[in-house]
């Protein structure tokens, strides 16, 4: 999960009278992140085992929210504020379902913390800041451009994602600042917004608004004291046949059940399906993880009944090292 070092254009960056809050300190609460994950850990092949990106420090105690793909199942995790002061880390949390990642840093940053504020007030049209370490040059000017449901093909769907132009090029782990100089949302992916010849590279961020539920039971059970939800353990996408199968986790339900990469997911429970999104709704209502998922398929031409009994995907995953 490297992204390039591509820089950022100057006509781009933020400028701090363009900010009615201190913008350099809001942003020098936005630190590199870089983690070590095992060679033989479960995300290892899709993830890598050498992850960089960005983290956000919410708390005066060294408290530092992520993407939770930076450092799920690592090992190591080191973090690096703009003066280059680099301490070490503590996997606190992970939570799949929003996809947030909760690091306790085990030395003083020096480093102020960014204030939690309300995601829901930022409206389409508002102007705000998506943060990277290393001060205003590695941060971007953006406008909030959309507000709408996301899914992902690793079984992840936000009901309403927050989306930001101009992209980051290292969005991950970035810090969305709004017009208060608070923090709204953690940056997550890359997308292209419109057709191939006039695509633009846009930004998803997971609202703040996410974390607030959840954020005492990151810190204290490393986990959202939630039932976790069923899981197949497959990687999906939407094309002109339908809803299908791109590749399956190694050793998980929907590869032991028999799926194969290729198939066409028509329906779940005999219930057709619109989207990607109501795929993964639709095995999610069967209940908690364990439930047995009936699934619909076309395979080569011909109609296939296939079962899988869900698994959690906690379960999979290396559990955060003892510090």
């Amino acid at each position: 999960m490297m992204q390039g070092e591509r820089k950022i254009p100057t006509q781009i960056q933020p400028k701090a009278t363009d900010y009615g809050y201190d913008l350099d300190r809001a942003i020098g609460a936005v630190l590199n992140l870089s983690s070590r994950v095992p060679d033989d850990a479960f995300t290892a092949e899709t993830l890598g085992t050498e992850r960089a990106g960005n983290g956000v420090v919410i708390g005066e105690n060294g408290l530092v929210l992520t993407i939770g793909y930076l450092v799920t199942e690592a090992e190591s995790v080191w973090l690096t504020t703009r003066e280059g002061r680099s301490v070490p880390g503590h996997v606190l949390g992970f939570d799949a379902a929003t996809g947030f990642g909760l690091v306790q840093a085990l030395g003083d940053l020096g480093t102020p913390a960014l204030k939690l504020g309300r995601s829901a007030s930022l409206k389409v049209g508002d102007k705000a800041v998506l943060a990277g370490a290393g001060g205003r040059a590695h941060c971007v000017a953006v406008e909030l451009i959309a507000r709408q449901e996301f899914a992902g093909y690793w079984e992840y769907v936000l009901d309403e994602a927050l989306f930001t132009a101009p992209s980051h090029p290292h969005w991950g782990g970035t810090a969305l600042i709004g017009p208060g100089g608070d923090l709204l949302g953690i940056g997550s992916l890359q997308l292209q917004q419109g057709g191939s010849a006039s695509a633009r590279p846009i930004n998803m961020v997971v609202p703040i608004d996410l974390l607030r539920p959840i954020l005492d039971d990151l810190m204290t059970r490393g986990r959202a004291n939630r039932s976790p939800r069923p899981w197949l353990g497959l990687y999906a996408t939407e094309s002109e046949e339908g809803i299908v199968v791109m590749g399956l986790a190694d050793g998980g339900p929907a590869e032991t059940a028999g799926l194969q990469g290729g198939d066409v997911i028509t329906a779940v429970a005999g219930e057709p399906l619109s989207d990607l999104a109501a795929l993964f709704r639709a095995i999610w209502a069967l209940g908690d993880a364990g439930a047995r998922v009936p699934l619909t398929l076309r395979r080569d031409g011909r109609t296939v009944q296939l079962s899988v009994m869900s698994g959690d995907r906690d379960t999979y995953l290396r559990a955060p090292s003892v510090h």
